[in-house]
């Protein structure tokens, strides 16, 4: 007799991270106790524990999982961090950070998948992240330094003003490229700005906009 078919969960994600060279435990603790599922829209639920990108409108997808893991495990955070999320998508991401860090500001450009975000993370208690609506090349002056920063979304070069937002000795981790093909970044700040220590991944991401990224297809709203 064969045995009934399990559903997908958390676990799958974690061994997925695992798979792609993720080790620190913290970091697998925090993935297998975030429901992704909560973190999707509702027609892409039953697939939220595989590890692919969902689509989550206006041409945009979350990141792969395990992606999501390799970039936030670059930024070597130890629970005490101020952190710049740029593009929150629906909040998964910006959950995981929560959990690692003291402080999680997320940049989302589209008002309503940042109002989705918020519902997000409140429905799972999550209260040390928020998100605003603006322009993430511009990064957050007001509530800057930042120890780590994690931008999810493409470019040839990391904004100036983000890194001038990095405190010296913090690290950013950004997919650099045209949008499609890129090699995800590890930097970190040093007296001289920022230094490039290695590469995470190779990855497919969708372009940065703004006005230090590609021309915006749509205005952005003013950040909350």
């Amino acid at each position: 007799m064969s045995r009934p078919r399990r559903e997908p969960g958390p676990e799958d994600l974690v061994r997925a991270a695992r798979a792609s060279g993720v080790t620190d435990e913290r970091l697998l603790r925090a993935l297998q106790a975030t429901p992704r599922s909560a973190f999707v829209p509702a027609s892409h639920r039953a697939s939220a524990y595989v590890d692919a990108p969902v689509p989550i409108g206006h041409g945009q997808v979350t990141t792969q999982p395990s992606l999501v893991a390799m970039m936030v495990a670059a930024l070597g955070l130890t629970g005490d961090e101020r952190v710049l999320e740029i593009g929150s998508g629906h909040g998964f991401q910006t959950a995981l950070l929560a959990r690692l860090a003291a402080y999680v500001v997320g940049v989302e450009r589209w008002a309503d998948m940042a109002e989705q975000a918020r519902a997000n993370l409140a429905s799972q208690g999550v209260e040390n992240a928020e998100v605003v609506v603006g322009d993430g090349t511009l990064g957050m002056a007001d509530r800057a330094p930042f120890d780590a920063i994690v931008i999810s979304a493409a470019f040839p070069e990391v904004p100036p003003p983000p890194a001038a937002q990095l405190r010296p000795g913090g690290r950013l981790v950004q997919p650099i490229g045209p949008g499609g093909r890129e090699r995800v970044e590890l930097y970190e700040k040093s007296e001289r700005g920022l230094v490039r220590r290695r590469t995470v991944a190779h990855a497919c991401f969708v372009r940065l906009q703004g006005a230090y990224g590609y021309p915006p297809t749509a205005p952005f709203e003013d950040a909350d």
